[in-house]
Order: C-alpha cells, then sequence, then structure tokens
C-alpha cells in the first residue's frame, strides 16, 4: 500500500504514516506466518491488517 501510494498517486505523506505503522506492529512482535520468527507473536493476516489500521489511528 505505501508502494502504490508514494509512487503511482505521489501521496508521499500517506506513504510514510502506513510505513511507521508497520514498523510500529512489527516493533510490537507481530508476525504473518511468512516472517515469523521465535520470540515473535504469530498472527493472521486479518489480524496483521487490523494492528496496522488500528497504529494509523
Amino acid at each position: 500500500a505505501a508502494m502504490m501510494l508514494r509512487y503511482s498517486l505521489g501521496k508521499a505523506e500517506q506513504a510514510d504514516r502506513v510505513e511507521t505503522a508497520v514498523k510500529k506492529v512489527l516493533t510490537q512482535g507481530l508476525r504473518t506466518a511468512d516472517i515469523y520468527e521465535a520470540g515473535t507473536t504469530r498472527v493472521g493476516t486479518r489480524e496483521m491488517g487490523d494492528a496496522v489500521v488500528k497504529a494509523l489511528g
């Protein structure tokens, strides 16, 4: 989503917000199955998306 906002739609500020939200969620330790590692919390894609939306505030 951030790449689409930044490069296709020219919305750099909104792209920055999405990237910041994703980083916040990853810092909280949430991971989908494809990037899961020991010591993190495995969640589904719906839960990950919900967490990113929540982080957007």
